[in-house]
């Protein structure tokens, strides 16, 4: 199913707060004036470090918790105040299902299956996860990755318009793992709206359309993959020549330079023109550049970058406004001298 621009989305919040704690000032405010917004057929990763606020962003958005400020809307309703109007339509994975472990495999799915007003056949939803050969087992003898495929069978046994998927890659191995995104991928091809949190900045990058990644209950950065990485510089790395009086090189554009020794790194946010400059310096010379390395920032360089900063002054954890975001450091021009 192709997204249109035009449908309204499927999960909006705007202003999103929580606040855990009492009226005279204590506790700890863990999201803190969150947006986002999720089309029909768009998968959305939510990213962030551990405390981020991830957690309860989704627990908002689920339904599960009011939130103490903001609005949420999930297929137009508030599902909070409105879950029987969405319960048959939306799926939760959550990080751990707590199935009753004597229950064998297809009378968990059955008995989930009651629950919907459309559901899937208990048979067809196994099969969807590659658990088709495990009916008759009990839960308890499962595997760690097996489980988490049955907690996925059960949140697309109400064939879900929204599918909130709470790490599901957690405990499966690479074969499992790939199914499973392959099985998100046809979900999301057919209109379903997914909001995924995980760990694995691969499954991000693999899955997302777009992305956004929290720290101290904030989206510090959102876009598509490209669009965020984007935001960091590129990286070149060489050897500089070991002949003594070598030349020392041109400006290399909007570019920082480090040196360890002989070898060189240079941080630039225009990748192309910075290589093309530094590649035309030394054939000019007559020179080899040992080791060179060009590539662009990657997503968990973005994601280590903003789980490194500060939290800002005056962003104690009961505090209420939303802090100035930090702007990026200017990259400045250097010009790379040979070292003898």
């Amino acid at each position: 199913m192709t997204r249109t621009p035009s449908a309204p989305p499927a999960v909006e919040a705007h202003g999103l707060r929580r606040r855990y704690g009492n009226a005279r000032g204590d506790g700890f405010t863990a999201v803190r004036g969150l947006d986002l917004t999720v089309a029909p057929g768009e998968l959305f990763a939510l990213l962030g470090t551990n405390g981020a606020g991830k957690t309860s962003t989704m627990e908002l958005i689920e339904g599960l918790a009011r939130p103490t400020a903001g609005t949420v809307r999930v297929l137009g309703h508030d599902p909070y105040r409105e879950r029987a109007a969405i319960r048959p339509r939306i799926g939760i994975m959550l990080q751990e299902g707590g199935f009753p472990g004597d229950l064998t495999v297809l009378e968990t799915v059955e008995g989930w299956a009651r629950s919907s007003s459309t559901p899937r056949p208990a048979a067809e939803a196994l099969e969807l996860v590659g658990l088709g050969d495990r009916a008759r087992v009990r839960v308890k003898q499962l595997s760690g990755g097996e489980k988490r495929r049955l907690d996925l069978a059960v949140a697309l046994i109400g064939r879900p318009e929204v599918l909130f998927l709470d790490e599901p890659s957690t405990g499966l191995d690479p074969q499992a793992r790939a199914a499973v995104w392959q099985l998100v991928r046809e979900l999301r091809a057919e209109g379903t709206a997914i909001l995924l949190t995980t760990h694995y900045l691969e499954e991000a990058e693999e899955l997302a359309d777009r992305l956004a990644i929290m720290h101290r209950g904030r989206v510090v950065t959102s876009g598509t993959v490209a669009e965020v990485i984007a935001e960091r510089p590129a990286r070149i790395s060489f050897d500089l020549p070991e002949q003594p009086g070598s030349p020392a090189l041109l400006p290399l554009p909007d570019a920082e330079v480090a040196f360890a020794g002989r070898r060189v790194t240079v941080h630039t946010g225009e990748l192309q023109r910075t290589l093309t400059a530094l590649l035309g310096w030394a054939a000019e010379q007559q020179l080899a550049l040992p080791g060179l390395d060009a590539r662009s920032a990657t997503l968990e360089e973005a994601f280590l970058a903003i789980a490194a900063e500060p939290e800002p002054a005056g962003d104690a954890e009961g505090g209420s406004e939303p802090a100035t975001p930090t702007p990026a450091p200017t990259r400045t021009r250097r010009l790379i001298g040979a070292r003898r």
